[in-house]
């Protein structure tokens, strides 16, 4: 599919991909907390999340389950991509490992 700004972007359907995957849940944090807790600090900085998710590597054996097909050739995601069922839950994890000194500081 085109993007309003006229690149081509790749949609892929993940549904079965879904139905066969257990659900990832792993808590989201709650963003009027996270807010809160700000308050009073002398310091705020936000981390550039713009690629997120797609930072993440994909595992070997689970980056073929995300193949696709096109009439050049079969593609996989070597990173997340955007759509599966799991990604917010995988990148919260990554986040809370990498932050996990910091949180509630």
């Amino acid at each position: 599919m085109k993007k309003k700004t006229g690149v081509i972007r790749i949609c892929t359907d993940y549904r079965d991909l879904h139905r066969a995957c257990p659900k990832d849940e792993f808590p989201l944090p709650n963003m009027d907390i996270l807010m809160d807790l700000t308050s009073g600090q002398g310091l705020l900085s936000f981390m550039d999340g713009f690629s997120g998710y797609n930072q993440i590597k994909m595992s070997p054996k689970d980056a073929e389950k995300t193949a696709f097909r096109t009439p050049y050739r079969n593609f996989y995601y070597m990173v997340m991509s955007f759509g599966l069922k799991n990604a917010g839950a995988t990148y919260q994890r990554a986040m809370t490992v990498v932050f996990h000194d910091m949180i509630g500081k």
